[in-house]
């Protein structure tokens, strides 16, 4: 393990010097790159050196005791080793995770779709609760959260809803949440009190910067429409809101979320360079499903993922079969209990792939 600190520790030299020359500088992307990589070197370095002055400890201990000459002094290098050694594996472990290969994406913006699935109105209902719960979740974390577009469903909730997420490390911990989202409970529209299963689909796109697509604007066509549904005086009068229709693709993205049609227009770009990124992501994930394919985080949209079970006030994440009795909690933003589990499934798969690291 000393030997690949140590090669971890020369790469973090050489970036440590790069990010200040004036070229690199001046280079935005290469820029942003080697700072997020210096950022991640930089944990494995003070780790090791963390680990390093537990070894140098453990020796100095061994040697004390095995000259044997200070009584009082053998005492206390038996209390230095007992410590250093009790201490030793947790370190070994952290060092071991922060070794894994990271996913560049993982330290990417995000932008969000929630679409209601099969259940009609509840299935809207169920949308908007699981949008209620990520924004909550998102505030706790100190996220900022941004509408892009919403469809209203027409009993409450929504039919569809994108929004942006911006902040820490955001698409490497809300990936988990893509996939289909079940809900099992009594509707507020049903007579009988029977309880009915409805389903939203959740699907988490890395935002991609500009230099990560390369979106040749003559193949998009832009829309200018007035905007729907509730708003201030400016609604239906202006003609502010967005749609953009990529002709390649045949993706269309809406936003009418701002009053700017200029604010509008960056909005839905962002949402068309993040789904036109997704592809190529995708394409990417299954040239590597020969090599690993990850159970909690594969991009699977049509996955069946979770199930809030409301008569038992129950949450079951069925990728990592995962049983929690805390539905109202979770169901109100608390899901980083379950995202910590994901994480830790998906780090135990990394270190299988990955044992030739050490």
């Amino acid at each position: 393990m000393l030997e690949k600190i140590q090669i971890v520790k020369q790469r973090f030299d050489e970036v440590n010097d790069l990010i200040i020359q004036p070229d690199i500088i001046s280079d935005q992307k290469r820029y942003i790159q080697l700072n997020k990589e210096y950022k991640d070197l930089k944990q494995i370095v003070d780790k090791g050196e963390v680990y390093k002055e537990l070894l140098d400890n453990i020796s100095e201990a061994e040697e004390i005791i095995s000259d044997g000459s200070d009584a009082e002094m053998v005492e206390m290098a038996k209390m230095q080793l007992d410590e250093a050694k009790e201490q030793l594996p947790g370190i070994e472990e952290e060092i071991r995770f922060l070794l894994i290969p990271k996913d560049p994406d993982d330290a990417k913006n995000v932008v969000v779709e929630v679409r209601a699935g099969t259940g009609g109105d509840e299935a809207s209902i169920f949308a908007g609760d699981l949008y209620r719960m990520y924004s909550k979740y998102c505030s706790d974390k100190g996220w900022s959260t941004s509408v892009v577009s919403m469809n209203e469903g027409t009993s409450g909730g929504f039919k569809e809803v994108i929004f942006e997420v911006s902040g820490e490390d955001v698409y490497g911990t809300m990936k988990f949440e893509a996939g289909v989202h079940r809900v099992q409970r009594v509707p507020q529209t049903e007579t009988q009190g029977r309880v009915h299963t409805s389903a939203a689909t959740v699907i988490v796109l890395p935002e991609a910067e500009e230099f990560d697509v390369e979106l040749d604007m003559t193949e998009v066509r832009i829309e200018r429409t007035t905007s729907t549904g509730p708003g201030g005086q400016s609604v239906n009068t202006t003609y502010s809101a967005i749609k953009l229709h990529h002709e390649p693709t045949g993706m269309i993205v809406s936003c009418q979320d701002q009053k700017s049609s200029h604010k509008n227009l960056e909005k839905a770009l962002k949402v068309l360079r993040s789904r036109l990124y997704e592809l190529e992501l995708a394409k990417k994930q299954a040239a590597d499903s020969e090599k690993r394919k990850s159970m909690v985080s594969s991009g699977d949209r049509s996955a069946k993922i979770r199930t809030y079970n409301y008569p038992q006030g129950r949450v079951t994440d069925h990728r990592i079969g995962l049983t929690l009795y805390d539905l109202q909690n979770i169901i109100n933003g608390d899901i980083q209990k379950i995202i910590d589990e994901l994480m830790l499934a998906e780090n135990t798969e990394l270190l299988k792939a990955n044992d030739d690291v050490i």
